[in-house]
């Protein structure tokens, strides 16, 4: 498979198997392997691992499809839609609430909203116009970190790069060019934690 950061990748292998355990057909490791292009099963097999071992998801010993959601899973939380966060350069922010997002899987002192994504700077993340990312909110953000960034009043999403001492909001599209805002002026909204998109 295509190389992703380690995060997104266990984030890709959740989904597919709450998605199979909701539908009521638990994945073998196997199956999580073929879905996701890992070349060998331990790829797999240690991605279920750290999911476990995060409390994302439970592990019956001695089952081969012995994977399933914890009790919290079943009731996703509310998260409000904010509004719209620009992709491809800076845009007023809008904060108008345009109702809720259900989110399984995360902790419930995680303080989360979720935006929408307008224009196509982060297309080679996987981020496209029209997706919904969730966000948690957060004030800092480490040097890598998908993140929604407030230049002045304007609010956008990249990828966050700490480079000796500076700030550099990344894109993911070589069509659009890094900001390198000065520090008193940007500030960290949150880290995106989920990438939604409707195929209708």
């Amino acid at each position: 498979m295509a190389h992703t950061p380690p995060g997104q990748t266990r984030e890709k292998v959740f989904r597919f198997v709450r998605d199979r355990l909701l539908d009521g057909s638990p994945p073998s490791v196997r199956e999580v392997q073929d879905a996701m292009g890992f070349a060998a099963v331990e790829s797999a097999r240690k991605q279920l691992q750290a999911l476990v071992d995060e409390g994302r998801l439970l592990k019956e010993p001695g089952r081969a499809r012995g994977y399933r959601l914890p009790h919290r899973e079943q009731k996703p939380a509310e998260v409000p839609l904010l509004g719209g966060v620009q992709a491809g350069g800076l845009r007023a922010a809008i904060e108008s609430p345009d109702g809720y997002v259900l989110v399984e899987g995360r902790k419930r002192s995680e303080r989360l909203f979720a935006l929408t994504v307008r224009g196509e700077s982060m297309r080679d993340l996987g981020i496209f116009d029209g997706d919904t990312v969730i966000v948690r909110r957060q004030q800092n953000a480490d040097s890598g970190d998908v993140v929604v960034a407030l230049v002045g009043d304007e609010a956008t999403v990249k990828t966050l790069r700490m480079r000796r001492g500076d700030i550099v909001l990344e894109p993911a599209n070589p069509d659009f060019a890094p900001i390198r805002p000065r520090p008193e002026d940007c500030s960290i909204l949150g880290k995106v934690v989920e990438v939604r998109r409707r195929l209708d």
